[in-house]
C-alpha cells in the first residue's frame, strides 16, 4: 500500500490517520492476464490503481477493431472516467494485461472519502486536470505529427512497455494498422 500513498503524497499530504482512514476505504485485489475489470454498456463504479503489472484500456469497433485509449503500469490510475462520472453505461473496456496487483476505489467510497478528507477532492481533481491534458496532447498528436513521431513519443513516454507489449497494441495506440506499424519500424531501423 506504500506505492499508492506515494502517489497521493506527491499532491497532497495526508496525516497518519488520513492514511488508515483512506485504506481501510479501499480493495486490493490480485488479478490474472487477460481478465476484463470494466465492460462497456455498464456503469463503472471502480477506479483502479496500479501497485504491480499493467492494465489497458480500449474500446472496439464494429465488434473487431480496437483502438487502444490507455495503458497503466505501476504507479498508474485508470478507469472509465465518463462512465464513472457521469454514471452513465460507459463504453470502454479495461483489461488486465498481465498478473496484475491492483488498489480498487469505488465511487461510494471515494464520495465518502471527500467528505472525511476533503484534500482528497483536490489530490483528484489534479489528477483529472493532468489527465484532461495528456488526453488533449494525444489528440492534438494524433492531428498533426505523423506516426513516426507517436511512436518516438510512446517509446518515451513508456519505456518499459515496448518489450511488453504486442505490437498491435502499440500500433493501435498510435493510431495505425499493426501492417502499417511493422511496416514503419522496419524504415525507422532501416535509418539508424
Amino acid at each position: 500500500m506504500e506505492l499508492i500513498l506515494q502517489n497521493i503524497d506527491t499532491h497532497v499530504h495526508l496525516t497518519t490517520e488520513e492514511q488508515r482512514l483512506f485504506l481501510s476505504k479501499t480493495e486490493t485485489l490480485f488479478v490474472k492476464s487477460k481478465t476484463i475489470v470494466q465492460t462497456p454498456n455498464k456503469v463503472a463504479t471502480e477506479i483502479y490503481f496500479v501497485n504491480h503489472g499493467l492494465l489497458r484500456s480500449f474500446s472496439v469497433t464494429d465488434g473487431i477493431v480496437e483502438h487502444v485509449l490507455q495503458f497503466a503500469c505501476e504507479g498508474w490510475w485508470i478507469a472509465d472516467m465518463y462512465s464513472f462520472i457521469s454514471e452513465k453505461k460507459g463504453n470502454l473496456f479495461i483489461e488486465v494485461f498481465e498478473d496484475s496487483e491492483v488498489v480498487v476505489l469505488n465511487k461510494e467510497n471515494r464520495d465518502l472519502l471527500y467528505e472525511k478528507i476533503p484534500k482528497l477532492e483536490r489530490f483528484f481533481r489534479i489528477l483529472a486536470e493532468n489527465s484532461l491534458v495528456t488526453h488533449q496532447e494525444r489528440l492534438i498528436d494524433n492531428l498533426s505529427i505523423t506516426a513516426e513521431e507517436r511512436f518516438d513519443k510512446f517509446c518515451k513516454k513508456y519505456p518499459t512497455l515496448i518489450q511488453k507489449v504486442p505490437q498491435k497494441h502499440i500500433a493501435s495506440y498510435i493510431g495505425v494498422t499493426p501492417e502499417f506499424f511493422s511496416k514503419m519500424k522496419a524504415k525507422m531501423l532501416h535509418k539508424k
